[in-house]
């Protein structure tokens, strides 16, 4: 499913344009990625919970010269871990 096909499902679901239904998912989605800047979890109940992982430095290999070892830097990343429902649902 692509953002476009979530839109028009919404707009169909909640019985409102598709104009309304993309104005909601992209401030939502930018309400989301502000808090997840901001090292701040995102829950929403029954369906889950975005969060900011961290990832260690670490030592890799140069593809190109496997001989060259390379230092990765530590980083953050996006997580998402399901919710009880969602994963019930699913199964």
């Amino acid at each position: 499913m692509t953002k476009q096909d979530l839109i028009n499902a919404a707009a169909q679901s909640a019985g409102i344009t598709k104009k309304a239904a993309a104005i909601a998912l992209e401030a939502m989605l930018e309400t989301i990625t502000t808090s997840l800047k901001k090292g701040q979890n995102v829950t929403i109940t029954g369906f889950g919970t975005f969060r900011v992982s961290k990832r260690a430095s670490r030592t890799g290999v140069n593809p190109r010269n496997p001989t060259e070892k390379i230092q990765i830097p530590a980083m953050k990343l996006p997580a998402f871990k399901a919710g009880k429902s969602l994963k019930d649902s699913v199964r």
